[in-house]
């Protein structure tokens, strides 16, 4: 099990605004104990308020990373310059014992989307930048060439997710018609498009996006093959909809099992939101990837 957090305010998953924060610190700790007590792995990025307590984004990251069975990254450390805080990839091995134990069958990406525009003729919110994006775009080249290659060489690429805070301009190609979930706000991304979208098509690996940040927003929907969705609002520390359930969104990949019960590469990539009412129910179950139907997109 593997929880990832994307953001807001000392937490992810949209918890805690840090200006409301007083010990930028101890708020973390809360709000990542049921993660770091269930003794599980677990993952973080930064969102657009996490620098407006007691820590710089520089600290909060830091403090992310030396947290109890976090997998966390302050930054790659094969990328001498790279912008913000909290840019890294995971790597999701093949089952221990099997033949693709040294493989990664899963890779996740986490990059820092920032907090506000600091190009004074740009108003608005952060947003990716080019050496987050060569640093993605040369990560997810090796990775696909080491899947590919000897020992046990695959048909490429290992599907890939993307995590981070701030949505992309693309997330308003959507309408009620092609997504699943609602829109209750307006698409808080940053005014200038750094083409980050582009980048991933054109890499071909990843097949959804996750961001937070538009709390109201739980929607998820599918553009050049890859998803577009929301993490869905969270804490009870930020803004909200009464009437309208706090909610985390869950995805789970399944791994393929032989005849001879030996387990194999990703199946299936599959998401659904579960609400914070009497009954924890699930919505909106969703197929992001499967590898029976999973195709190849490339800009024409």
């Amino acid at each position: 099990m593997h929880n990832n957090f994307t953001g807001d305010g000392t937490v992810g998953w949209d918890n805690i605004f840090g200006f409301d924060a007083t010990d930028a610190a101890s708020s973390m700790d809360a709000a990542f104990a049921p993660a770091v007590s269930a003794n599980i792995p677990w993952a973080a990025v930064l969102g657009n308020h996490d620098q407006e307590s007691t820590l710089s984004r520089e600290g909060v990251m830091k403090h992310i990373v030396s947290m109890k069975n976090t997998l966390s990254q302050l930054n790659p450390p094969e990328a001498r310059v790279i912008d913000g805080f909290g840019n890294y990839n995971l790597e999701v091995h093949g089952v221990e014992g099997s033949r693709l134990a040294n493989k990664s069958v899963l890779n996740l990406y986490f990059l820092d989307s920032g907090d506000y525009s600091t190009v004074p003729s740009i108003p608005g919110y952060g947003w990716i930048k080019p050496s987050q994006q060569l640093w993605f775009e040369r990560t997810s080249s090796k990775l696909q060439r080491a899947y590919v290659n000897k020992p046990e060489p695959q048909k490429g690429p290992a599907p890939g997710l993307t995590y981070f805070h701030i949505p992309l301009p693309e997330f308003a190609s959507f309408d009620s018609s092609n997504f699943t979930g609602v829109k209750q706000e307006g698409i808080s991304s940053a005014s200038v498009n750094s083409g980050f979208f582009t980048t991933m098509v054109a890499a071909g690996d990843v097949k959804a996006v996750f961001t937070g940040h538009d709390h109201l927003n739980d929607f998820c929907g599918e553009l050049t093959g890859i998803h577009l969705c929301y993490a869905g609002g969270f804490g009870y520390h930020a803004y909200g909809k009464a009437g309208w359930s706090r909610r985390a969104r869950m995805v789970v990949a399944s791994l393929e099992k032989t005849e001879k019960g030996s387990w194999e590469t990703v199946k299936s990539i599959k998401t659904w939101k579960r609400l914070d009412d009497e009954h924890l129910t699930a919505i909106d179950g969703q197929v992001l990837w499967s590898k029976s139907s999973g195709s190849k997109h490339k800009l024409n």
